[in-house]
């Protein structure tokens, strides 16, 4: 079992069954889910939530459930995945998070992403981690440079698992290496 996480706000955690309804709710949300290719159903979140679980039991680590330490309230997930799909970088270990509406504009997301890349390079001794989104998701491209991340033109992609022709299919790859972590750490 994974150890919890802890920032001085968070709490990064493995699942549990009180999280299903709140990350439903959160899936299904249109302005949370718009740099996806659709919201998910209440079946679609149960089993993301497994997968979720599954691989933590694979690797070790896995995308956590972030809650506010001080009032227990779900807030959505942040943390590492191995990507499971082709792409001209993968294999690779992925950060990534989402987070609910009402927990825009606190900080979470890259408080959060920096104690995952803790883990990631301190920890599970990962050389390098990346993060991908579409064009489109500016405000995860701002997390991911805040979080010391720096772009990859040259890496940039269309994305195998959304459809041709879809506005989101065209993602951008963002980069970090162990050794540029030991730089920028805070």
């Amino acid at each position: 079992m994974t150890s919890p996480l802890r920032t001085d706000r968070l709490l990064m955690r493995r699942w549990t069954g009180t999280d299903r309804e709140p990350f439903a709710a959160l899936n299904a949300d249109p302005q949370v889910m718009e740099h996806f290719p659709a919201p998910l159903s209440r079946a679609e979140s149960d089993a993301l939530i497994d997968r979720i679980e599954a691989r933590f039991d694979e690797s070790g680590f896995g995308l956590w459930a972030l809650e506010v330490a001080a009032t227990g309230e779900f807030i959505g997930f942040a943390g590492l995945s191995v990507a499971r799909f082709q792409a001209h970088f993968t294999p690779a270990v992925e950060i990534g998070w989402r987070l609910a509406r009402s927990a825009w504009g606190h900080g979470y997301a890259t408080e959060a992403a920096l104690r995952a890349l803790g883990y990631a390079f301190d920890d599970a001794h990962i050389d390098e981690v990346v993060s991908f989104t579409s064009v489109l998701n500016v405000r995860s491209q701002a997390v991911m440079r805040r979080i010391g991340m720096s772009r990859d033109p040259s890496g940039d992609f269309e994305h195998p698992l959304v459809p041709e022709g879809h506005r989101l299919r065209r993602h951008v790859l963002y980069r970090i290496t162990a050794v540029r972590w030991k730089d920028v750490r805070p």
